[in-house]
């Protein structure tokens, strides 16, 4: 029997721990509003908890990328792995904000910071040559975005049938397979990779970084990405439920099925923009997916929100979701080679964090205070704009020092 080659089991190894990774992220959004019902909270309490999971996910990035870098992957995967269970689990009993703040946000946010694309990415990156990197990277994304396709449509038809905190307890479950996969998770770098500037001292690596123009302003960019995906995946399913409602009550079922359709739209665009960034430009695609997202979030709010009009909205955004992660990863890898790169990516990647509290938190906030998301779609398209615009003089080259002139 052939021996598959280690790049290949990094890939599905990585693949399978990213998709329970971000799958069980994804059913947050689900139970959002039964668990504000049972404590009766304002919406704005437990997005406060997934705005906390998203910055401390974003604070965690570069902490487990240079455990990685200096103290191995697979160490870095297996603190993250322990401390998602531990949160998952104080999130299932919290009955408290405090609770919630400390479980589904600190612990589930460093967990998957331990876990999801900021490490994999990282490990793939380094296992993978520069001509099939840009592959590599949109197959595991892809790959790992199965779990979003499938989790939070079951985490609905459990939360009707079974309660939220058992939901909870059974995804906590869900995550264990990856222990399995961790011991897999090791590459070395491949041999005629980028030269890594700084790597004899983490702090001239960084003044290095962000010293290059291209590396601020893809950080900068990657702010609207976390802002678009965490507003729609925290704050869509109950938009969705409550715009949608019938006489018997909220559409709960069809606002968990939207971030399935996200998912499987996401799976098949991903895998073609790998391909696209191995031939075009990469800031010139992130640009234009940028730029799309606002269209047709426009176009979404100026229609009547049905069902029909969600699920169209769903599938094409879902086409934008996720395919910016192996781009600007891909990036990051091509500036400054592979060696370093849980560290640069993971700075790249607390921006988008940022972005992700901003949407997420701001989003209940303007929710709670006007009844309505009206005013934040509206925020949601002009950022796209502009990240549209910042992305163009990205450049797609491997870094090099300036020479000294005479």
């Amino acid at each position: 029997m052939r021996q598959l080659a280690p790049g290949t089991v990094i890939i599905i190894a990585g693949s399978l721990i990213v998709s329970l990774s971000f799958g069980v992220r994804s059913i947050f959004g689900v139970v959002m509003d039964p668990i504000s019902a049972t404590y009766d909270w304002p919406r704005e309490v437990f997005s406060m908890s997934l705005a906390i999971q998203n910055i401390f996910w974003g604070l965690g990035q570069p902490l487990f990328g240079w455990i990685a870098d200096r103290f191995g992957d697979r160490r870095a995967l297996w603190l993250g792995f322990v401390v998602y269970l531990v949160g998952m689990l104080m999130s299932a009993m919290g009955q408290t904000p405090l609770a919630q703040h400390m479980g589904a946000g600190m612990f589930v946010g460093f967990g998957i910071a331990g876990t999801a694309f900021g490490l994999v990415l990282s490990v793939v990156g380094r296992a993978t040559p520069e001509a099939r990197r840009s592959q590599a990277l949109a197959l595991t994304a892809a790959f790992g975005s199965l779990g979003q396709m499938i989790m939070p449509a079951v985490a609905g038809l459990m939360v009707e049938s079974l309660g939220w905190q058992t939901t909870l307890l059974a995804f906590t479950a869900v995550l264990l397979p990856m222990a399995a996969c961790i011991p897999f998770m090791r590459a070395g770098t491949p041999a005629g990779d980028t030269p890594d500037p700084g790597a004899a001292s983490t702090r001239a690596l960084l003044r290095t970084a962000f010293g290059h123009r291209s590396y601020l302003l893809l950080t900068v960019g990657f702010f609207v990405c976390g802002f678009h995906v965490a507003f729609i995946s925290a704050h869509f399913p109950a938009f969705v439920a409550e715009m949608c409602a019938t006489p018997d009550g909220p559409a709960t079922e069809l606002g968990a099925l939207t971030l399935s359709i996200v998912g499987v739209a996401n799976f098949i665009a991903t895998l073609a923009v790998g391909r696209l960034g191995a031939i075009y430009p990469k800031p010139y695609i992130l640009s234009a997916i940028y730029a799309l997202r606002a269209v047709v979030i426009l176009v979404f709010i100026s229609m009547p929100v049905t069902p029909a009009s969600v699920i169209v909205f769903s599938a094409v955004f879902g086409l934008l979701w996720l395919t910016t992660v192996p781009l600007t990863s891909g990036l990051v890898a091509t500036m400054f080679g592979t060696r370093n790169m849980g560290t640069l990516w993971g700075f790249v990647f607390l921006s988008h964090q940022a972005g992700s509290f901003a949407g997420i938190y701001l989003g209940g906030r303007v929710y709670d205070l006007t009844g309505s998301y009206d005013l934040f779609w509206y925020v949601a398209i002009v950022l796209g704009v502009v990240s549209a615009i910042v992305h163009l003089p990205v450049e797609d080259r491997a870094w090099r020092p300036a020479t000294a002139t005479a």
